[in-house]
């Protein structure tokens, strides 16, 4: 058996103009990332640099133009049923209550009703939303339609979680009560997490293993550093970590120039 849960094996993408196939941009190019299971890998990078791409590859929404990705050994073919993804943007559909959407998954699986409110209503109480299984969407706060769509996601029993920066429109309190509810949860379950993030101070704090991409077009791998502070950690407490620091030096050193390399071209694009 494979000692990894997913594998992108020299990955490529390259999007072609509809207008002019001629004209074409590659995203990602001759990329290899590996996240073995129960391992929490991070990947952060500049904006725009296909950490995103990365995260679609893997949860086979998106082809490659060239490579290969393996889940548990075996090549991947269309979906990757054996992930969930929790998009930066929350999948809830606003017409249907927190434990309607959290057993929806449930249901598309053939789960009986009632073992998928059951379940639902179960994985509402771990985030800590018992008592607002009737709420709708609307009627949460930010923080609580995020453990909403954290329930969601997990509800499924996924062997690898996909997650593509899915606390950056909170407030930092309760981003930090996110990031501790969510190591929590995985340090219970141990499943494989690819973390998609721009926050470097976040991918430190929760991750076994940081990798550091380029600026694009053509983005790849620059930098791999693994995380050694202890666990359990509690993401506020360790930052004030002197290995905590020393690591972050480490990352930002290799990371800085990309990130301003891709602010440039931001502005470029703007202008």
């Amino acid at each position: 058996m494979s000692p990894y849960a997913l594998e992108l094996d020299r990955i490529s993408v390259t999007f072609h103009s509809p207008d002019d196939p001629a004209q074409r941009y590659t995203a990602v190019a001759d990329t290899t990332l590996r996240v073995r299971a129960g391992e929490f890998v991070s990947v952060v990078g500049p904006t725009g640099c296909g950490k995103s791409t990365l995260l679609n590859i893997g949860a086979g929404l998106l082809e490659a133009s060239s490579g290969e990705v393996k889940v548990f050994g075996e090549p991947l073919q269309g979906i990757n049923r054996r992930a969930g993804y929790m998009f930066q943007t929350e999948a809830l559909m606003p017409w249907r209550s927190a434990i309607d959407n959290v057993m929806v998954g449930l249901q598309y699986r053939g789960v009986p009703e009632a073992d998928a409110r059951a379940q639902a209503q179960a994985w509402l109480e771990r985030v800590g939303l018992a008592d607002f299984g009737d709420r709708y969407p609307h009627q949460l706060s930010g923080g609580m339609r995020k453990r909403t769509a954290l329930a969601q996601v997990l509800a499924l029993d996924p062997d690898i979680i996909l997650m593509d920066e899915p606390f950056s429109a909170l407030d930092v309190q309760t981003r930090q009560l996110m990031e501790n509810e969510v190591l929590d949860l995985w340090a219970a379950r141990k499943k494989a997490v690819l973390f998609i993030t721009h926050d470097l101070d976040e991918a430190i704090a929760m991750s076994d293993r940081v990798v550091v991409l380029s600026a694009g077009p053509a983005t790849r791998p620059i930098g791999e550093f693994d995380i050694d502070l202890p666990r359990p950690r509690d993401v506020a407490e360790v930052r004030t970590m002197p290995r905590f620091v020393d690591l972050h030096r480490q990352i930002w050193n290799v990371l800085r120039d990309e990130v301003l390399k891709g602010y440039a071209q931001q502005l470029k694009k703007a202008a």
